[in-house]
């Protein structure tokens, strides 16, 4: 009955536009009616075991039409109601969620809610929510069906958008949250990081960071949208092609700047440039032409700015096994020549103490290594429960293998 209901003001609604367009006050009412409606369908978010059943009789499909209604505050009722449908953390709801996702799907309400975001504007408050709610409904389709990031990416301009969102100089909710869908979408998806870097995304995510060189965030919702920003410039320096763009943008010049201004932003540099320096020796030269060695190497000695993030140990052991891939970067990428011999004079400069923190390091690594294959050894393998787990544990002849 809610759905017949929704239905009858949709088409009654429709059927008045067409008749007085000019004239909006001959259809005011009816767009206030299907607004109620909309608000009543609600009520369905609290049973998602009834979508299978209300996915043939239209659901989806009514729900995507409206989306592109004339009347933004319509479109924007759609995007928010779609947004509570789709979202159920409940492992039973999943089959009913998945049903309408599927549905959603079909009925095109991907190409629908990205042309919402192209047409409504940020600086109306309601607009503004609406483009939250619309970003909350692809999170949700893409949680639910994780082949969508590549399909919303092929069949529409979300990328563009994105991207163009996330350059944007102010701060607030819908870029934050604009940067963890850009994340989500580049995530274990080969070709959303190469569509990316080909339309110049890699110099855009440079600019976004950028701003942030020389200045700390102001807000714990400022920090985690430049932690996003650094897991897209990170998933995005993947392919091959991508880290060449780095590199003719500036990028590891950027980093070093970062480093050196010792920001909150030191150790996402660090990372950065270890995606970017891992078997790409172009980028390991650029990284020593610009004299990155001397700052790469208090970082290697343990000269790392304190600050409240850094004192946890987490964070100092992330930290160091990512200076020491960089450096084993190095070395695998510069194998002659000058930069070779600048490289290889850091360790016999003061006294060779490059040389010392690398033989603690390997020390303090090897003992770790040692009492971990001990404990497993000790393990009754026979009695042990083996979670199936993503880095693939096998029980193998009585022995853990990680592959």
């Amino acid at each position: 009955r809610l759905l017949l209901g929704f239905e009858r003001r949709l088409r009654d609604n429709l059927e008045a536009r067409m008749k007085h367009p000019d004239d909006p006050a001959r259809f005011a009412d009816s767009e206030l009616a299907l607004h109620a409606e909309t608000d009543r369908l609600r009520l369905l978010a609290g049973a998602p075991e009834l979508f299978p059943d209300l996915v043939p009789l239209g659901l989806a499909s009514s729900l995507s039409s409206l989306l592109t209604h004339d009347n933004a505050d319509l479109a924007a009722a759609a995007a928010s109601l779609l947004a509570d449908l789709t979202d159920s953390d409940d492992p039973s709801d999943l089959a009913g969620v998945q049903a309408l996702a599927d549905a959603l799907v079909d009925a095109n309400a991907l190409d629908l809610l990205v042309h919402n975001l192209s047409r409504l504007s940020e600086a109306d408050p309601d607009e503004a929510e609406a483009v939250h709610h619309s970003l909350a409904v692809l999170e949700n389709l893409i949680d639910l069906r994780p082949h969508l990031a590549d399909l919303v990416c092929d069949r529409t301009k979300v990328l563009r958008w994105l991207l163009a969102r996330v350059k944007a100089r102010d701060f607030e909710a819908n870029k934050q949250y604009a940067s963890e869908i850009l994340a989500i979408l580049l995530q274990n998806s080969p070709a959303n990081q190469k569509r990316l870097g080909q339309m110049n995304g890699v110099d855009g995510l440079l600019q976004a960071v950028a701003m942030y060189k020389s200045r700390d965030p102001r807000t714990t919702d400022e920090e985690e949208m430049l932690e996003n920003l650094f897991d897209c410039l990170c998933c995005v320096l993947m392919p091959l092609g991508n880290k060449e763009r780095f590199v003719k943008a500036e990028g590891v010049e950027l980093m070093i700047i970062i480093m050196k201004q010792k920001k909150s932003a030191y150790s996402s540099a660090i990372r950065t440039l270890d995606f970017a320096m891992t078997r790409f020796p172009p980028a390991c030269e650029r990284f020593v032409d610009v004299l990155g060695l001397k700052t790469a190497f208090a970082a290697f000695m343990g000269k790392i700015p304190v600050n409240k993030k850094n004192k946890n140990e987490s964070y100092q052991e992330e930290l160091e096994e990512r200076i020491i891939s960089l450096v084993a970067s190095l070395f695998g990428g510069i194998t002659k020549g000058s930069r070779r011999i600048r490289l290889l004079g850091k360790f016999v400069e003061n006294e060779c103490e490059k040389i010392d923190r690398l033989m603690e390091l390997y020390i303090r690594y090897s003992d770790r290594v040692k009492a971990e294959t001990e404990r497993f050894e000790s393990l009754d393998l026979d009695d042990l429960e083996v979670p199936f787990l993503s880095c693939d544990l096998h029980v193998k002849s009585k022995q853990i293998i990680y592959c």
